[in-house]
Parts: C-alpha cells; sequence; structure tokens
C-alpha cells in the first residue's frame, strides 16, 4: 500500500491530505492564526476554582477561560506546583529534576478546591483545541512527544504501546528504555519504536529533555498567560505520528516548508530523505492528485459508495448520525440477507474512512441495514474494528444491536472538518444561467485580451470542468472556432476547485489575466 501525504500551502493556511493508493482518508488545515494547538503548554494563571463542577476555570490567554477538571490535573500536581513556584523565583535551575524532592501525590477522589486556589500560577497543556462556543480544555498533567516515545515530567512510569502485540518486544523495550530515563521523568513508548535500537531511542529521548530545559529556561522571564512550549508545525507533528516504511512520497508546493520537512525526514528516516518533493508545476498540487474531486465527492450530506450504495450523514448537537442505503443493489442479489451483509461491509469501510476524514468526534450513531443472522452481525462488527485499527484517535465500537444500529464513541481534540459541497444558486430567481451566455462573456474577455496586445501571449483558460468540457467537445468546438477566428489557441485548464460561474486567463508564466 502506498501512502503519499500532499501539503498545499496559502498564505493564510496549510491543507494536509493524506492519500492511501490515491484514495483521500485524512484532510487536516493548519490556520496560522491558531494560537491553541493540542499540545501546546503554557504557563497560565487559575481565575476560579468551581467546587461544584470539581474543576477549575484557567485563563490562558483565549477569549473564553480554559477548563481544568479535577482528573486531569495528574497525581503529581502538588510536585509541579512546588517546581513552577521555585523555579519562577530563581530559586531552581537544575531543572533535569533529579535532584528535585517530590511531594506526595494527590488524592485521586479529592476536590479541586483543596489542591488550587485562585490566582494559582501552574504549567497547563492543550489537550482539545477551542469548539464552538467552548474555550480549550486544558491538563496539568504535561508529555513532550518525540518520533518514538514521549517524556512525561515528574513521573516514574514506563508505558509500552498496546498496538505492540509482541511481548518480547514489549519488554525489550521496556528494559532498554529503562536503562536510559533520566531520574524524574515517565517515558511512554509508541508504536513506531518497535524494532529499534537503543541508540535510536536515547537520540530521540535527549531531544525531548532538552525541549524540557528549554521550556523551563522560560517560566522566570514569562508573562501570564504565556505560551512557553510549541507542538512542532502540524506539517512536522504529521509526520512525526505517520511516517512508516509504507510512504512513498511527501510533496510540498512551498520551497520553505519542503525544506523543513525534509530536514525533519532526515533526521527520523535518512534513507527515505528522497521521498521529499518540491512541487512546482503550474497545475494546482490538490487538482494534479485528485483531491479537490474526492473533497467534493466525499464530504456533504449524501456520500456515495460502490455498487449503488450510499450513506446519508447528518449532524445533531448531540451527536452524528449515518444511515446506510443499498440503493440499486437490492436488485441484484440472490436474497436479501446476503444484500445486506454485502452493503454493510461496504459501508463499515467507507464509514472508517469518513470518521477520520471529517475528524467527527463524539458519539456516532450508525444505522445499519438489518441483518437476522448473528453470525452476519458478528462479521460486520469484526470488520468495522479492522477498518477503525488504523484511525489514531481513541475510539470505542459496540456491537451492532437488534436493530442494526451501532454505537461509537471517538475523541474529539479539534473542530471537525466541514466543507460546504453545494454552491449558491448564481441567479436568485433559482434559475441557472444559460451556458452560452457565460460562453459570451469568456468570449468578450478573450476579445478584449487580444485587442489589449495579448496576441503575443500563451493563453491558458481555467473553468469548472461541466465548462471545460462544453468548450471543448466536439470536432468543430467552441474552442476550434476560437482558433479560427482570432489564429489562437487557448489551453482548456479544467480546475475541480472552481465554481460554475469562475473562470481565469492566465499567460504562460501562470500570471493571471482576466477573471470573473
Amino acid at each position: 500500500m502506498n501512502t503519499e501525504l500532499i501539503i498545499r500551502s496559502s498564505s493564510s493556511q496549510v491543507d494536509f491530505a493524506l492519500l492511501k493508493d490515491g484514495k483521500l482518508i485524512e484532510l487536516h488545515k493548519e490556520h496560522e492564526d491558531n494560537k491553541f494547538t493540542v499540545g501546546d503548554i503554557f504557563l497560565a494563571k487559575i481565575r476560579k476554582p468551581v467546587p461544584g463542577l470539581n474543576a477549575a476555570f484557567v485563563n490562558v490567554g483565549y477569549e473564553k477561560d480554559a477548563f481544568l477538571h479535577y482528573h486531569d490535573l495528574g497525581p503529581k500536581l502538588t510536585s509541579l506546583l512546588k517546581f513552577i513556584k521555585r523555579v519562577s523565583a530563581g530559586k531552581f535551575k537544575d531543572y533535569s529534576l533529579k535532584n528535585f524532592p517530590f511531594e506526595p501525590e494527590i488524592d485521586k477522589d479529592g476536590r479541586i478546591t483543596e489542591v488550587l486556589h485562585a490566582n494559582q500560577s501552574t504549567l497547563v497543556q492543550i489537550v482539545k483545541e477551542p469548539i464552538s462556543t467552548k474555550g480549550p480544555r486544558i491538563s496539568s498533567e504535561l508529555s513532550i512527544a518525540g518520533r518514538y516515545m514521549v517524556l512525561v515530567p515528574f513521573s516514574d512510569r514506563i508505558s509500552v504501546s498496546q498496538k505492540i502485540a509482541s511481548r518480547e518486544e514489549k519488554d525489550r523495550l521496556k528494559r532498554l528504555v529503562q536503562s536510559i530515563r533520566p531520574k524524574g521523568f515517565g517515558v511512554i513508548v509508541r508504536t513506531v519504536a518497535q524494532g529499534k535500537k537503543v541508540a535510536e531511542l536515547d537520540k530521540d529521548l535527549q531531544n525531548l529533555v532538552s525541549r524540557w530545559i528549554s521550556m523551563c529556561k522560560k517560566i522566570p522571564r514569562a508573562q501570564h498567560p504565556s505560551k512557553v512550549l510549541s507542538e512542532m508545525g502540524r506539517a512536522s507533528s504529521m509526520v512525526r505520528d505517520l511516517f512508516n516504511d509504507q510512504f512513498t512520497g511527501i510533496h510540498v508546493d512551498d520551497e520553505a516548508l519542503a525544506l523543513e520537512i525534509k530536514d525533519y525526514v532526515q533526521a527520523i528516516a535518512p534513507k527515505k530523505e528522497s521521498i521529499v518533493t518540491h512541487y512546482k508545476s503550474k497545475v494546482p498540487i490538490f487538482e494534479r492528485y485528485g483531491i479537490e474531486r474526492q473533497i467534493k465527492t466525499s464530504f456533504g450530506r449524501t456520500v456515495s459508495m460502490s455498487k449503488g450504495a450510499y450513506l446519508v450523514i447528518e449532524h445533531t448537537e448531540a451527536l452524528h448520525v449515518v444511515d446506510v442505503n443499498s440503493g440499486n443493489r437490492s436488485n441484484k442479489a440472490k436474497n436479501q440477507e446476503d444484500t445486506a451483509l454485502e452493503v454493510n461491509l461496504i459501508a463499515a469501510s467507507e464509514i472508517a474512512r469518513q470518521l477520520r476524514l471529517r475528524d467527527m468526534g463524539g458519539i456516532i450513531v450508525i444505522d445499519f441495514i438489518d441483518m437476522t443472522n448473528a453470525e452476519n452481525r458478528r462479521k460486520l462488527f469484526d470488520h468495522l474494528r479492522e477498518e477503525m485499527k488504523s484511525d489514531r484517535a481513541k475510539h470505542k465500537i459496540l456491537p451492532p444491536s437488534k436493530f442494526g444500529l451501532v454505537q461509537i464513541t471517538r475523541q474529539r481534540v479539534r473542530p471537525e472538518m466541514n466543507i460546504q459541497t453545494r454552491e449558491e444558486d448564481p441567479n436568485k430567481d433559482g434559475k441557472v444561467e444559460p451556458p452560452i451566455i457565460l460562453i459570451d462573456k469568456i468570449q468578450n474577455d478573450l476579445e478584449k485580451l487580444l485587442s489589449n496586445g495579448s496576441a503575443n501571449k500563451k493563453l491558458m483558460l481555467s473553468v469548472h470542468p461541466f465548462v471545460g468540457a462544453y468548450l471543448t467537445k466536439g470536432l468543430h468546438s467552441i474552442r476550434s472556432k476560437w482558433f479560427m477566428e482570432h489564429k489562437k489557441w487557448v489551453k482548456i485548464l479544467p480546475r475541480d476547485a472552481y465554481t460554475y460561474l469562475e473562470y481565469h486567463f492566465h499567460d504562460g508564466e501562470g500570471n493571471v489575466l482576466k477573471s470573473n
């Protein structure tokens, strides 16, 4: 299976598309003005503990206070608060924690007012970005993620990813990490550490400790609130979390970003450095890899699948609802049970993809087609679990009920990816503008360009695919008539991202000459 990461950069955001064998699996957007990313660590002050919620509201600089529940404090909270107080006052400069005296752990069933008070200074980490009207969700149990390990300050635990199935490999990794783990820090071993040697693990661990020390050096001079440690850029963090031997290409249309990613890949996998390329073609990168078309067909209320089946996806305030429909498939199978199983298995694969693609979180209820055979329901459940294995978000799947309903809970840490696939009617009276009127507009603009001295330039016309097909269809196409009349060949470039009435004339260098 070939895996590619396609990165499109613009002035205001960066888009990331993950493809597996050419099929869009994940889509992410990173906005330049996003100051609260999962993994960022802030030096902040407690604004108000709320005993009724057993939580506190914390000022991290967002318009709404961040929410810190008692269960997100971490058992070593008292040690963390003592450390921050000493470091802020300049009384403690050994940030390695090897000589820091730890305090007793807090009661796991305690009350927020027993451990925190207003105006108290603490370090907190973003675990859930601001969504809708809610502020960030935060934790004071800090962690710094690396390629192979996650460093947990004020801990002594060593954990190994549950996705590593081999007991021997788990024991080997635990022994290696125990031999290199610095005092005062816990370590979580990630799945990609499987099979790695101690030198690679130690290099990653030392890098994480260096990031911790650099962060601590900022605390004495930091204001409240302020970000003291940033999660690495979304591009590097995606490569860090997703990169494996199946990656065959990372294509970036921004030179500076391509160099940054190339440096990171060279550090973690030198043999794979060559797969990072700077995309230089004049064709937009998402058009080149067919991503725009997949976005338009994958988002929206209705999602088509193979063999005529389709999904209907609805989002309510409380949950997501997915309805599975067989479409015209019901006429092509021997019996209803076989049809239901076949469609349900296709739907399970597409639903697993849709959850990742849209980053849907919370409660998801799926109405599969009813099946009377218990063995078929078991096959569906096992298939859905297998398809969801590659999903990085924490999730839980319940077996199908007798009504054919499957319930899923999926971790939500970022706003859901919601892309509008329907376009506004260009005419308020509800009638669509006839193609010939649009063609007349394009032709008038072409004549103006040629009369203004563009006759000697190479001309390209970017249009919606439907309009492009209308201009080029047949032997005596409209484009051919332009050539006969003006002795000028216009190259037609279909653009999936355009609306029906949008078009742009370009010269050979890609400069826009005329737009609508």
